[in-house]
């Protein structure tokens, strides 16, 4: 996750927790905990690292199984960690029927630095992960298996984005290079955007997102109020940081688009976003959240 921003205050709106509402899939937290530490065991997720290699593998024999339509995009580009241009590559698997899908998306690489820790002598050391790109990924990847046994009334494409954190503070023009290239080369416009990024860790606290209230309010007032009506207490209906992550290039096409994202993440961009920071819980409500507004009626 990229670089926070501006602040908006509004009333926090309290929520308890629940479950999802009857008759749709359940959504195993468990699976998802296991999908988040299988990236982490790879090490740095960093592109031309063998660990970026051997997760790639990962995700697309994953998303492979669970029966999606899937495609790999490469590319070549530079990021601030390279002299050269490295090879990158997003994923995409389709479900559901044909149409103008919902895109749920997520970043898989992760950070070269851990610019943020505390001891500045760690911050040349790449972090893990394990929340900031493994926790969106993780729900991700749950879903897909969950969607074969169960076809989305609605068209679905899962989008797992490379090189969302290569870049330094000082340059924007850094980060979000996977999700820059795919939007990019979009032929046709998807309904929706839906980006998961830091939904994992144990203190969860995901807020609206400033840009996409301005541009998107109505798909935050989808997200937000089914939350509040499964009683998800890791989401709080105000509005918190404005953050440039992968929704922004969306926006910036005019395609509706919001970013689930908890800024209040202490281990953000240091060596502790490590598995333990993180929680099957926090997965599970976000998980719990895509569910319901795939299969209970609210983005038809």
């Amino acid at each position: 996750m990229p670089v926070r921003l501006v602040v908006a205050l509004m009333l926090t709106v309290p929520i308890a927790s629940g479950s999802a509402a009857a008759g749709l899939p359940d959504f195993p937290a468990g699976r998802a905990w296991e999908f988040l530490n299988a990236q982490c065991a790879f090490g740095p997720r960093i592109p031309g690292t063998d660990a970026h290699a051997k997760c790639l593998v990962l995700l697309e024999k994953s998303l492979r199984d669970a029966g999606g339509d899937v495609s790999l995009h490469r590319f070549r580009t530079k990021t601030d960690a390279s002299r050269d241009s490295i090879a990158m590559t997003n994923l995409t698997a389709r479900f559901g029927p044909p149409g103008a899908p919902v895109i749920l998306g997520a970043h898989w690489d992760s950070r070269p630095w851990a610019d943020q820790d505390p001891d500045s002598s760690k911050h040349a050391t790449p972090i893990l992960g394990a929340n900031d790109g493994g926790s969106g990924v993780a729900v991700l990847l749950t879903l897909a298996e969950i969607m074969k046994s169960n076809p989305p009334p609605i068209p679905v494409e899962i989008a797992l984005f490379d090189a969302e954190d290569q870049g330094r503070a000082r340059n924007p023009d850094g980060f979000l290079l996977g999700s820059r290239e795919y939007a990019g080369r979009l032929l046709s416009r998807p309904r929706a955007v839906v980006v998961l990024d830091m939904v994992g860790g144990q203190d969860l606290h995901i807020c609206r997102e400033g840009y996409s209230e301005q541009a998107s309010g109505w798909l935050n007032d989808i997200l937000f109020s089914r939350a509040r009506e499964l009683r998800l207490t890791g989401f709080e209906d105000r509005v918190g940081y404005s953050v440039l992550d992968d929704h922004y290039p969306f926006l910036e096409r005019g395609i509706p688009a919001a970013d689930l994202i908890d800024m209040d993440y202490r281990q953000w961009h240091t060596i502790g976003d490590v598995p333990r920071a993180c929680s099957p819980e926090s997965l599970g409500q976000a998980g719990r959240l895509l569910i319901d507004v795939l299969y209970g009626g609210s983005l038809e």
